[in-house]
């Protein structure tokens, strides 16, 4: 029995032996496997934090190319300018000029080319009083750059100058800036400005003024540059107004027989009829006023015309009936409302 007893706690003490020394390992290896797991988290914790640094470096590159990017913008140069002008960007031109006005308010090639571009935006709108506050500040700029810029700039400035006076005419309808128009573009050619169209705008002008010998000039210079149904209708109706109805009667033929402009072929049959009217060629001018009634019935002047021929035929009655034709189309037509007695 002592025998057995021997035997079992020897057994028990390999037991414990064992029990021990199997904790002892399991220590051991939980030891080393923090060490790893240490290790790796101080791996990833490096990792993450070259990330961020990382990120942050490339946070700030973009603030920084993002900031100075909108410096620039809000911040014009005038070589800027030239290169939003050579594309026709005339709102860039008239922003970016005004912002480099506000700056520098002497600063003379901003000031060109905001006069510029306002008078090539005013060309562009459709309302015509964003049109005229675009041309008053056209005209203000020119004007200060004119007595600001060197001999070099002048005569393109006359030009540009004159130009804006033309279309304040146009707009407004009234010819209370057709001297300015002419004396500008005259300084501009005096200084060697040369454009095709100055001629025109000058003929023009001077026949707003009533000088019809001065505009009959500069048409026929106009011509030599460049042929067009409204140079021929307006120089024929110079000559016309000069008592040179013969002269005229060509022009106006030619634009009859070759013109595709309905509105330029009327106006031109009228002032034909007209000219047989006056030279007491009744028949003519008659026919002439039918052919023109018949094409473009809505023309009050063609029946103001026929009841005007009727009349020196002794024809009242027929007279009146075609005067009424053109009241009813144009209520406020001058001749015809005296014809009537309205």
């Amino acid at each position: 029995m002592i025998a057995h007893w021997e035997t079992d706690v020897t057994e028990l003490g390999s037991l414990f032996h064992l029990f021990f020394f199997g904790v002892g390992d399991m220590k051991d290896f939980v030891k080393k496997e923090g060490n790893v797991v240490k290790r790796k988290s101080k791996a990833l914790m490096i990792a993450c934090i070259s990330i961020a640094a990382l990120v942050l470096i490339t946070g700030i590159v973009i603030f920084f190319v993002t900031f100075f990017s909108k410096s620039q913008n809000v911040s014009p140069t005038v070589n800027r300018l030239y290169k939003a002008w050579e594309q026709n960007d005339y709102q860039k031109v008239y922003d970016d000029s005004a912002l480099l006005i506000e700056k520098n308010p002497l600063n003379i090639n901003a000031v060109i080319f905001h006069g510029y571009s306002s008078f090539f935006l005013a060309l562009s709108q459709n309302d015509v009083t964003n049109t005229q506050n675009y041309l008053d500040e056209a005209i203000n700029c020119i004007r200060f750059a004119i007595y600001s810029s060197n001999a070099a700039s002048l005569p393109q400035l006359y030009y540009m100058l004159g130009k804006a006076y033309f279309q304040k005419n146009s707009v407004s309808g009234y010819y209370y800036y057709s001297d300015l128009v002419i004396k500008y573009l005259q300084l501009a050619v005096e200084n060697g400005y040369e454009s095709p169209d100055i001629s025109e705008y000058m003929g023009l002008c001077y026949a707003d003024l009533g000088m019809t010998q001065e505009s009959i000039i500069e048409f026929t210079r106009a011509l030599k540059n460049r042929k067009s149904d409204i140079l021929l209708y307006s120089i024929a109706l110079q000559y016309y107004k000069n008592k040179q109805s013969n002269i005229a009667k060509p022009y106006l033929v030619e634009i009859i027989s070759e013109s595709s402009d309905d509105d330029i072929i009327m106006k031109s049959s009228l002032l034909l009829a007209d000219i047989s009217f006056e030279e007491g060629k009744f028949n003519e001018a008659k026919k002439e006023y039918e052919n023109i009634s018949e094409k473009f019935p809505n023309c009050a002047d063609a029946y103001y015309g026929l009841g005007n021929i009727y009349e020196k035929n002794g024809d009242t009655a027929k007279a009146r009936s075609e005067w009424r034709k053109a009241v009813k189309l144009d209520v406020n037509h001058i001749g015809a409302r005296k014809k009537l007695g309205l």
